[in-house]
């Protein structure tokens, strides 16, 4: 099987002739040890190196505030801390304003104004042949909506104040819709799936209740999932943490693929995914990233990779349960993870 078919029979669960597998995103800090160690000039080398599958290509966003579109929504209050990364707990521009009527206060990026489609096909023009092409385009409108206030005023915003709330968070859905549109008509046809997500989960459970996460985050989430099938594209979602309590609802929603599969958070364990979800939804992960990878042996990673495939025949991605590869994991282990992927 080509990669690109092996990613297919994969997502659909269809029999395959081993299993899909993806790197994930190397962490720039990981990626001199990982080159040098395979011994290969750039990041397509090693994708040829390992044998992966799946080909990831971030939608090319270019604005004053940002170079990536998960931090286009620059909401960081200017007289709050002095930060040089998106973070979602600092004071946000609606920290204190109630009126939905006031959303337009802030000075929302216009994505057509960022978003060259001719960059968007020259990215996805110079990918590997043959590979599955998976658009990362996150379309966190959750963890945004969570960063546009500072996440405990957020919070308390969806309990007491819940018209403003749902008011900033269907600004945000508004401008992901409109910037994946023109990522996915500039590539029509060239991709195949897309990455999108926001974290819900702790190691032990979900950080917001279910139920307000089905009220004011999922309707938005159908609306993604639903704009890329519209395009053909398969739809893996991302959420880090215990979230297996809302499985159900993103199988509803429609996903394709769930991702990461992080594997020491609770009820998150293989058998139990795969028992209780495996006919409905594939997965994408399940190699644990917190400490397996990290500090664990070739032979370790090889025996729970079988371990996975023995689990899952098909129906997963093998893949770090975390979508960056970090510094913290020896290039030797990717090896063997890749090599018992590979069947040796």
């Amino acid at each position: 099987m080509t990669s690109k078919e092996r990613f297919f029979a994969t997502l659909e669960r269809r029999t395959v002739d081993r299993p899909a597998s993806w790197l994930g995103l190397p962490d720039e800090r990981a990626v001199p040890a990982l080159l040098h160690y395979f011994q290969v000039p750039d990041l397509d080398g090693l994708i040829e190196k390992l044998d992966d599958d799946v080909y990831p290509v971030e939608l090319p966003y270019h604005s004053p505030v940002s170079n990536a579109i998960y931090s286009a929504l620059d909401f960081k209050k200017t007289d709050g801390p002095n930060l040089d990364e998106r973070t979602l707990t600092a004071p946000g521009f609606f920290e204190n304003i109630s009126d939905p009527g006031q959303i337009d206060l802030f000075d929302w990026p216009d994505p057509e104004k960022f978003i060259n489609p001719d960059e968007c096909r020259r990215v996805v023009e110079h990918v590997l042949p043959g590979k599955a092409v998976m658009g990362v385009v996150w379309s966190a409108h959750c963890q945004d909506a969570w960063s546009a206030f500072g996440m405990e005023t957020a919070l308390m915003k969806m309990l007491t104040e819940p018209e403003m709330f749902q008011g900033v968070i269907d600004r945000i859905l508004d401008f992901y819709l409109r910037a994946n549109e023109i990522f996915y008509e500039a590539t029509k046809g060239m991709l195949d799936a897309v990455l999108i997500g926001n974290d819900f989960g702790s190691q032990t459970g979900l950080m917001v209740g279910a139920d307000m996460i089905r009220e004011f985050v999922f309707p938005g989430t159908k609306k993604l999932v639903d704009q890329a099938h519209d395009y053909g594209l398969k739809v893996v979602h991302h959420s880090c943490g215990s979230i297996y309590d809302l499985i159900p609802d993103l199988i509803e929603i429609g996903v394709d693929a769930i991702h990461p599969i992080q594997a020491l958070a609770a009820k998150m364990e293989p058998h139990r995914l795969q028992q209780d979800f495996g006919t409905r939804v594939s997965f994408v992960g399940g190699v644990d990233a917190q400490y397996l990878l990290v500090k664990g042996t070739p032979d370790m990673i090889r025996e729970k990779v079988h371990e996975l495939r023995q689990i899952f025949p098909t129906g997963l991605v093998i893949s770090p349960s975390h979508e960056a590869v970090l510094p913290d994991i020896a290039p030797a282990n990717v090896r063997a993870l890749f090599e018992a992927v590979n069947g040796s």
